[in-house]
């Protein structure tokens, strides 16, 4: 039984996913979005944020956990100077999960997954919100109201004495 166990071995012995997701890491930092199966986007954004944490704090003793996960010094570097500078300000969720259907292949479940602050087209639509509108046309209703109610009582006080005196002129 596997009470009480969260972790998703994806198929793999323990060797080979670690140095998996330590190379899906790697490639995430360099190159902000990588596309990659459900399961394993699931697994590397667990394995990949408390790293990103720690890279908020730029220390010996940090740049040296990081490399144990990265094993790459470019990763490292980049993740400390860039990375680190854009998510300062964020106390958490790093990482964004994005569903795109399913590979032809194996009828496996794709996503990509990016980190947060590099989507330009997400920064986009989040600082450029539109005020609410709704399609409701009650205040056109409103205005127009009141001269067209003048209106219809003014041609029906015309036309009124006119067929009020003709049933009774028969």
């Amino acid at each position: 039984m596997r009470h009480g166990c969260k972790v998703n071995h994806l198929s793999r012995t323990h060797a080979h996913r670690t140095a998996m997701l330590s190379n899906m890491a790697t490639s995430l930092i360099l190159h902000k979005r990588i596309e990659t199966t459900l399961a394993k986007a699931k697994a590397l954004r667990v394995y990949v944020e408390p790293i990103i944490n720690r890279s908020k704090t730029d220390s010996t003793n940090n740049r040296r956990v990081v490399f144990s996960y990265l094993h790459s010094k470019e990763a490292v570097n980049e993740l400390f100077r860039e990375v680190s500078q854009k998510v300062a300000n964020r106390p958490g969720g790093y990482t964004r999960i994005l569903k795109t259907g399913i590979r032809r292949g194996d009828n496996s479940e794709m996503a990509i997954i990016e980190l947060v602050d590099y989507n330009e087209n997400m920064l986009k639509e989040a600082t450029s919100k539109k005020s609410k509108t709704t399609r409701r046309s009650r205040a056109k209703k409103a205005t127009e109201a009141p001269a067209a109610e003048a209106t219809a009582v003014a041609e029906a006080v015309a036309e009124t004495p006119a067929e009020v005196e003709a049933p009774k002129a028969e």
